[in-house]
């Protein structure tokens, strides 16, 4: 109990000096240790490093879960230590809701079929949401998380205990600065002198010698030399974690690469479910409602040239129908009749595979480029397209067309 009672006062004693040390600074009464320019870089880089990295993690969770309330149990069955209970997308509520509708109102009914076809759709877009939730969070979130748990929970215990041997140290200097100055009075005025003039008995005050001054002095410099060695390796030890940061981005970047590719997948996906879903409507609308939303009748399309391939690329495609491309009144186009424009032609590259419905089109794969043209009374949103000796019907929303 006494040897705490001693360390207790010890560190009462430190904690004190180091306050009034601080104090002095923040009022200019003390000189202050200044770090080099490369040091404060470091600390300024890492500072930044941290803010940067808690505002892109607090807006990556509030993207894959708007929810605030869902967020707050999240994060404290984190904190609990417990497993995160499963929890269903709003795609799949949404199918799981079209499903009993369709249900209740009829499946055989054209309403109900529709409402099944979407609640499928809908679960699949639900299961692709929640796999990307799950991918991101763990090769995105995760990696920051152990950054500003770990990593930088480190970094800042060693950049207080810079601090406070910086105060130490200065401190120490402090201290010996006042040593000197009083072995120098010291030798100047002698070792006795009185305290007043008064007529009044008065015993004179002894001062210390100008050895126990000299002494005084010595047992400052050890002091200073000892804080001067402390603060040097602690020193060396916060610049290399804060050099440290620099691994620190290239593995950020390097999740940020895999949330990008995770989020790309996701959406691709979305982007396939809805263009099957789009064709499975389509081909069921000519039965639902004859005589509408069959083709167009309008004489041409747009030409080519008049779209970019940023636009073909960039807008979100509708997938029609599949029109015929004769005039109304034929069954089928005779594919071997139909013969290339003079002029018009262009090449496309293909960006999602596409299988074909029926003979009258041409499978694509992803990433090879085709020759594309239209023809006089085409659907404005299918080409013919040419690869080598085969031809067929192409949607305009899988390929990017080429200057």
């Amino acid at each position: 109990m006494d040897f705490n009672m001693k360390k207790l006062a010890s560190d009462a004693g430190i904690f004190f000096t180091r306050a009034v040390q601080f104090t002095e600074e923040k009022f200019g009464q003390a000189e202050k240790t200044e770090l080099d320019a490369h040091f404060e870089n470091l600390l300024a880089r890492a500072d930044s490093t941290k803010n940067w990295t808690e505002k892109i993690l607090r807006q990556t969770e509030v993207l894959l879960q708007p929810n605030p309330s869902a967020r707050v149990e999240e994060f404290l069955y984190e904190k609990l230590d417990r497993k995160v209970p499963s929890r269903v997308t709003n795609g799949e509520l949404l199918a799981q809701y079209m499903a009993d509708a369709a249900s209740e109102l009829g499946p055989t009914t054209p309403y109900g079929k529709t409402l099944i076809k979407v609640a499928e759709a809908e679960k699949q877009l639900g299961a692709a949401e929640r796999d990307f939730i799950h991918t991101a969070s763990i090769s995105f979130l995760t990696p920051l998380r152990n950054f500003l748990e770990g990593d930088w929970k480190t970094i800042s215990k060693e950049r207080r205990l810079l601090q406070n041997r910086r105060l130490d140290l200065d401190a120490c200097k402090a201290r010996l600065k006042k040593a000197k100055a009083a072995e120098a009075k010291a030798t100047g005025t002698g070792s006795r002198v009185q305290l007043s003039s008064s007529p009044l008995p008065c015993w004179p005050l002894l001062l210390p010698s100008p050895q126990l001054w000299n002494d005084e002095v010595d047992k400052a410099e050890q002091e200073l030399r000892v804080a001067q060695t402390e603060f040097d390796r602690q020193a060396e030890v916060t610049r290399l974690l804060l050099e440290g940061i620099s691994s620190t981005h290239v593995n950020h970047l390097r999740c940020l690469h895999e949330f990008v590719k995770s989020q790309t997948t996701y959406y691709a996906q979305c982007y396939r479910h809805m263009l099957d879903l789009q064709k499975q409507l389509g081909s069921s609308q000519g039965a639902i409602f004859p005589g509408t939303f069959v083709g167009t009748t309008e004489p041409a399309s747009p030409p080519l040239s008049s779209t970019s391939p940023t636009t073909a690329a960039a807008t979100m495609p509708v997938v029609p129908s599949v029109a015929s491309l004769a005039p109304p009144g034929e069954a089928s186009l005779c594919l071997e009749e139909v013969a290339p424009p003079a002029s018009g032609t262009r090449k496309a590259r293909v960006l999602y595979d596409y299988e074909a419905a029926d003979s009258s089109e041409l499978a694509l794969l992803a990433d090879e480029l085709i020759t594309v043209y239209s023809l006089p009374g085409m659907d404005p949103d299918w080409l013919i397209g040419e690869r080598g000796n085969k031809k067929g019907k192409v949607p305009v929303t899988y390929l990017e067309l080429l200057s």
